[in-house]
């Protein structure tokens, strides 16, 4: 479980987060709403890359500013938008880092059993010799989900993980999202620009909008042409497609 209470953060005169407050249940969450909402702040407070202004969150009773790195790490594992690294790493190297907060090394026994269901998770073993700078995009994107997964939490934060994937590894991800939410009863934390990937794959959806979450529950009670309508400024249908709504922009 993921709990914010009142949190708040500003950026000068901006207001990023304002008053937010959320239970976050097992299973897959998606955190939708137009750009500048507030919804990648949100997860960067919840995953502590970020501090606040006012406010608590907590990963499983854990108080994400006070807990220790180690421990956080053990329980919550974040992949950001933005993954850059100064130093030149394998593929097989990048994953053996989510072992860290285990105190491995990466090599025990332990160790790689995860590094290995991970890489074979995300299809990456053709290039896990390859160096990063030398995958496309989609792959590079597709080896930190492999390391957040290696590194074994109970919590899993993804910001945009669908960012640079073709349809065919995209569409796999969300798989993985959704067995890994039904199988191991994890924790997974989404943030989606597409509306129709959340409702197909998420349990519940938090909407937001200037940093307030206008819309939190089940998919179904989020996801109706007034609520979408009123969010994104923007006229919208929803329709119903194999049990799922699915939306469509005027």
């Amino acid at each position: 479980m993921i709990h914010a209470e009142s949190v708040t953060k500003r950026h000068g005169a901006l207001t990023a987060l304002d008053d937010v407050a959320v239970d976050i249940r097992p299973g897959v969450t998606a955190i939708i709403g137009p750009n500048g909402a507030g919804k990648s702040t949100l997860l960067a407070a919840i995953g502590r890359l970020i501090g606040t202004d006012a406010g608590d969150i907590t990963v499983d009773g854990l108080d994400v500013v006070t807990t220790k790195s180690r421990l956080l790490a053990q329980r919550l594992a974040i992949l950001r938008q933005d993954n850059h690294l100064a130093i030149r790493l394998s593929v097989e190297d990048l994953v053996a880092y989510g072992r860290f907060p285990h105190g491995g090394s990466g090599r025990t026994p332990d160790d790689r059993a995860h590094v290995e269901a991970a890489i074979d998770l995300l299809d990456l073993g053709a290039v896990r010799h390859r160096f990063l700078d030398e995958l496309s995009g989609g792959q590079r994107q597709r080896a930190f989900v492999a390391m957040a997964l290696a590194q074994d939490t109970d919590h899993l934060l993804l910001d945009e993980p669908l960012n640079n994937l073709d349809p065919r590894h995209g569409v796999a991800l969300m798989k993985l999202v959704r067995q890994l939410a039904d199988e191991r009863g994890m924790t997974i934390v989404v943030v989606l620009h597409d509306i129709n990937v959340a409702a197909q794959y998420a349990d519940d959806i938090v909407a937001m909008r200037e940093g307030r979450v206008a819309h939190h529950g089940p998919v179904a009670e989020v996801v109706t042409a007034e609520n979408l309508a009123a969010l994104y400024e923007t006229p919208a249908h929803v329709v119903d497609v194999l049990g799922r709504p699915v939306v469509l922009w005027e």
